[in-house]
């Protein structure tokens, strides 16, 4: 993959690599456990995660081609490191980024019944949305019935999702190196939310 700035062809792929993480749970699982751990080897992947080792050699491969993960080969035993991801969307004016942190919520999602539900009822778009309620509830700044109103969603889901988040918040706050480019609902409130 080209490595110029502002490269068209870098750009289109790691859009597609981003998106890739968001539809697939397991990867997206396994790309931010690697992002927290720093690195693993096939083994200790294997260990940590109960996932098979032909599924975990399958998918590390797949994310080194999608250039979302480094694979060090100087040593008999490979491991393998998360590069940290970031893309930004500005759609009619209004820019949301991507990082780290929502990979991480989809990749729960396989693991929790209400993230799971969210994206199957309402989609990857209201998760997003419900992460930018998250992080002002997580700090104190938004209580989590006023959250769950502006989500639009029936109060006991919303504050259902919120708590789900809050423990990806927690863990991502200090792994995530762009969790400082989320949207925090309380600074920039999404254009569809409700007047309090």
């Amino acid at each position: 993959m080209s490595k110029a700035a502002g490269d068209p062809e870098r750009a289109i792929n790691g859009f597609m690599s981003v998106a890739q993480l968001l539809e697939e749970p397991r990867l997206a699982r396994l790309y931010t456990y690697l992002l927290q751990t720093g690195d693993a080897t096939i083994d200790e992947i294997v260990a940590d995660l109960e996932i098979p080792r032909t599924t975990v050699y399958s998918d590390t491969g797949t994310l080194v081609d999608l250039g979302v993960l480094e694979r060090d080969e100087s040593q008999k035993t490979h491991t393998y490191t998360a590069v940290p991801v970031l893309l930004t969307a500005n759609l009619d004016g209004a820019e949301y980024t991507i990082t780290p942190t929502l990979i991480e919520a989809v990749g729960r999602s396989s693991r929790d019944q209400d993230l799971a539900l969210v994206i199957e009822k309402h989609g990857l778009g209201k998760l997003a949305a419900a992460l930018t309620y998250a992080i002002p509830y997580v700090d104190g700044g938004m209580s989590e019935r006023v959250a769950a109103r502006e989500l639009g969603v029936q109060p006991a889901f919303g504050i259902a999702i919120l708590q789900a988040l809050r423990d990806v918040v927690l863990d991502m706050q200090e792994v995530d190196p762009h969790f400082e480019h989320l949207r925090n609902a309380r600074e920039h409130p999404p254009a569809e939310s409700h007047p309090e």
